[in-house]
């Protein structure tokens, strides 16, 4: 991939929303026009742009959902440039850039430093570049640390090229993109299914995922402060607490609905894997087609919720879920404001988690109806993609391959919003100010 400079020089009349987006948009791009060269094809056929520019996308957007499969459709030098585009998207475009900078031993300015706070979700500009290093640093050691511990299964079954498909499930698992290689022709999206029962494989995935999904704020607390989980940060705890609860109650419940045909360890594991992958990561042990509807329902829901703020994760993140939750819990208690961990939610965050929420059930369900029209798809079974895709996960029912050009652009778009992020677009476009101290008279108006 092509160096290049953080933006947001001094004088820049760029957001740092307008750069994250700028920044999305232009590794997307590089990305497809590399994959439409015939040394990234696999038989040395030039992919169509159409399925380079998809391709690119998903890998960016850490989502993996794909048009053709990754395994047979592009060469090593393919599948190394969707690992790279994978890797700058789970970082982060702006945390790769100013890694790149900081790498030159230049300083950051305030733009760029304001920039990378919002990237990153850092509670704080100051020792933002420090941050940076640090966010480095976790993920490279535990991307190696997964492919290790990997590795003596997949050379076994793969011999030499096993070293290889180590390190792309290790960084494709941490970095929740759900991209793998294990495809073969005529497979509609096999993901890790030959591994439902090999525990070293699901639960070294599961634990890489969850290591992605709960944000470098959140890891950053573990390490300073190992267990002691009282003196976290409180966004640390709420991330935590929500994160054990969103994997334990949808695990009980596809163990009672679902794979029942399955020994007991492997029911057991196929149910927890397929509660934490369903949370932006994207890979699957069981075929995801003959789970019922109501187990595809509860996919779906997690598909939206996701991972963490500043994590390699999409959909609305565990905090809005939890901010929400709390809002309504107040709301039935007649309580002024709503609370976590002995702390009161300010309104403007219940706004913010509200739009958000709305906006994600608006988008997936808007595309939805509008692919359903297009194909001559089942509504339900589109829902699914969609929220797949806005929820940057990468689960499919198989019909993505399928899809006309209308569909495809559609699912982009969501791919995009969902990494980059719904309020990000808004704010992006909406940066100005409402400074006027004068407003509208209050009305009352009865909800419920």
């Amino acid at each position: 991939m092509p160096q290049f400079q953080l933006p947001g020089r001094p004088g820049s009349r760029l957001s740092p929303f307008q750069i994250i987006i700028l920044g999305f948009a232009g590794i997307i791009l590089t990305g497809a026009l590399l994959l439409i060269t015939p040394l990234a094809a696999a038989d040395g056929r030039a992919a169509s742009f159409s399925d380079a520019l998809f391709t690119s996308v998903s890998a960016v957007c850490v989502t993996g959902l794909v048009v053709c499969d990754t395994a047979t459709r592009w060469s090593v030098f393919g599948q190394a440039v969707i690992l790279v585009l994978i890797q700058i998207g789970g970082l982060g475009v702006v945390t790769a850039a100013a890694s790149l900078v900081m790498l030159t031993g230049k300083n950051l300015s305030l733009k760029q430093r304001s920039t990378l706070q919002e990237a990153v979700s850092a509670p704080q500009m100051g020792g933002i570049a420090g941050f940076t290093k640090f966010i480095l640093k976790v993920t490279f050691f535990t991307e190696l640390a997964g492919a290790l511990v990997m590795l003596p299964v997949f050379a076994r079954d793969f011999g030499p090229r096993g070293v290889w498909m180590a390190l792309f499930h290790s960084v494709s698992a941490f970095c929740n993109a759900g991209f793998d290689l294990l495809g073969r022709p005529g497979d509609l999206c096999p993901s890790l299914t030959a591994y439902t029962g090999s525990p070293v494989i699901s639960l070294t995935v599961m634990l890489l995922i969850i290591s992605g999904g709960i944000g470098f704020v959140t890891w950053e607390d573990f390490l300073h402060r190992k267990l002691n989980i009282r003196r976290y940060r409180v966004q640390s705890r709420i991330i935590l607490s929500t994160t054990a609860f969103l994997i334990l109650v949808p695990a009980v419940l596809f163990y009672f609905l679902e794979f029942s045909g399955l020994p007991v360890p492997e029911r057991v594991l196929a149910s927890l894997f397929q509660s934490v992958t369903a949370r932006t990561a994207g890979f699957n042990t069981v075929p995801l087609n003959a789970m019922s509807g109501a187990g595809q329902a509860v996919l779906i829901a997690l598909m939206l919720i996701g991972g963490s703020p500043g994590s390699t994760a999409g959909g609305i993140k565990t905090t809005t879920f939890a901010v929400l939750w709390a809002n309504t819990r107040a709301a039935l208690r007649r309580q002024k404001d709503p609370q976590l961990f002995c702390r009161r939610i300010d309104g403007g965050t219940v706004g913010q988690a509200s739009a958000l929420m709305v906006l994600y059930l608006i988008l997936a369900i808007t595309g939805a109806l509008v692919i359903s029209r297009a194909e001559g798809i089942p509504a339900g079974t589109c829902l699914y993609e969609t929220a797949s895709a806005l929820g940057t996960v990468g689960l499919s029912l198989g019909i993505t391959q399928q899809l006309g050009l209308l569909s495809r652009i559609i699912l982009m778009i969501l791919m995009f919003l969902g990494r980059v992020g719904s309020l990000t677009i808004a704010y992006a476009a909406f940066s100005s100010v409402d400074t006027r101290s004068s407003g509208f008279p209050h009305a009352r108006v009865t909800v419920g």
